[in-house]
């Protein structure tokens, strides 16, 4: 199943937290969860609908970056 799918929403987290800052427009994003720092710090009392957003944008994300 999905992560995004489930209840509650897991985190995307994988315990490699490394931020590019030449990602995300300036914003920079985790190389393990691909989430933004604002979307990190949100997801602790985020609602499971903003959660599902930020999976949305990871799949996004997954499809258009290529870190070496």
């Amino acid at each position: 199943m999905n992560p995004e799918l489930q209840t509650p929403v897991p985190s995307p987290c994988i315990s490699l937290c490394d931020m590019a800052p030449d990602t995300a427009a300036g914003k920079g994003l985790c190389r393990g969860c691909l989430r933004t720092l604002d979307e990190i710090v949100a997801w602790g009392t985020a609602s499971d609908e903003y959660k599902r957003a930020v999976w949305a944008d990871i799949r996004r994300r997954e499809s258009e970056l290529d870190f070496d």
